[in-house]
């Protein structure tokens, strides 16, 4: 009977983490709309885009010539470019581009973090809008003009833009659809958990200084909702990036990002308080602590299926893990071409994510820490 329990409990839990939490948000959005009063026209307000670089000398003059081209009026808009230590050269192209453009360049001497380099941007920036992005991410023409536009309302105080990841049908591309699906209807309801980390905008006023070993974008959100402003996404404010060309890199990325994104929770978690901050705490608990339980979720099912072998029944959900974890192996060592078959894909994609999650998981618990950021070198 006990382990009847594990098994129901552990497989109800990961049913309602990928499933039930986006059906009942879903309905929560639809019955409890919270519209946001965007700007229909005409909305320009002074913004400044910090970009922060590390070794980037292979995209950042094409990202650069790319925010520079993007449709909003020149005198409103300050760009500054922060290098953390680079040692390629990354220094010399975007000095030579500063020179030429007149734009904000900050050479950081030596290599300190993320954290300090957008710090360094922060206390640079004149504006009352930051916008945070990435070299990695090309922005579409209007995502400026569309990312502000929700600034309109004095409600909202953090604006998430969107990652696009074309031609990926698989692993990487089928799962950041499914959690902007998520992000969207969290905005509805009030406010996301978490941001784009390659592009997203602040009011000014609500920026604190960012911490090595935090995952800024989530806590950009976090420390917004803190203060009683929401935090919303704008699909029509994108950006284009590269899919990873590994499961392995892929894998890192995650890890990195977990590492961070758990150590932020625990700084932060006096927001999964449900009498105080009510609706967000259970989204909060819903697509983040839920989400990294799965694992756990995953191996109590396993092990207690293992006991109840004598059913047809557990016997059947049995065979389907087995094959469900095989066509992920299979996929992973590339036999009989599954890791190009989208029934290899999804299986892959989902057992790396959370091994990443059960592996930071492990990590953090014995104390380890993502404390420099390294970027993700994504295809060109």
């Amino acid at each position: 009977m006990a382990v009847e329990i594990i098994f129901w409990l552990s497989l109800l839990g990961i049913i309602y983490a990928y499933f039930g939490y986006p059906v009942a948000l879903a309905i929560w959005a639809h019955l409890k709309a919270m519209p946001v009063n965007r700007a229909v026209d005409n909305f320009y307000p002074e913004i400044s885009i910090i970009i922060p670089a590390y070794n980037e000398e292979a995209v950042i003059e094409k990202k650069i010539e790319n925010t520079l081209s993007l449709a909003y009026p020149k005198d409103k808009m300050e760009l500054i470019v922060v290098s953390d230590g680079s040692s390629d050269d990354t220094n010399k192209i975007v000095g030579a581009l500063a020179g030429k453009y007149g734009f904000n360049f900050i050479e950081v001497n030596k290599r300190q973090g993320k954290a300090n380099a957008v710090n360094a941007g922060l206390s640079a920036a004149t504006a009352d809008i930051i916008i945070f992005s990435d070299s990695s991410i090309m922005l579409d023409s209007k995502a400026l003009e569309e990312i502000v536009k929700g600034f309109f309302d004095k409600k909202v105080g953090l604006i998430s833009g969107e990652d696009h990841i074309p031609d990926d049908n698989g692993g990487e591309g089928l799962y950041g659809q499914y959690e902007l699906f998520l992000r969207n209807q969290e905005s509805k309801t009030g406010s996301i958990v978490g941001a784009s980390g390659s592009f997203y905008a602040q009011r000014k006023d609500l920026c604190l200084p960012f911490m090595e070993g935090l995952a800024p974008d989530f806590l950009s959100v976090l420390n917004t909702v803190e203060k009683g402003y929401r935090a919303i996404t704008e699909p029509r404010a994108f950006g284009i990036m590269s899919a990873l060309k590994s499961t392995k890199d892929e894998f890192h990325r995650k890890t990195r990002t977990l590492i961070r994104g758990m150590t932020t929770l625990w700084y932060k978690r006096k927001l999964m308080n449900p009498v105080k901050y009510k609706g967000f705490a259970f989204v909060l608990i819903s697509h983040k602590l839920m989400r990294w339980l799965v694992p756990f979720f995953m191996l109590f099912v396993f092990v207690a299926n293992i006991f109840l072998l004598h059913s047809l029944f557990y016997l059947t959900i049995f065979i389907i893990q087995i094959i469900f974890y095989a066509a992920a192996v299979f996929a992973w060592k590339e036999i009989i071409n599954m890791n190009e078959k989208i029934y290899g894909k999804i299986p892959l994609y989902f057992c790396s994510v959370n091994y990443a999650i059960f592996y930071s998981w492990f990590k953090y618990i014995l104390g380890a820490r993502q404390e420099i950021w390294e970027p993700t070198k994504r295809g060109s």
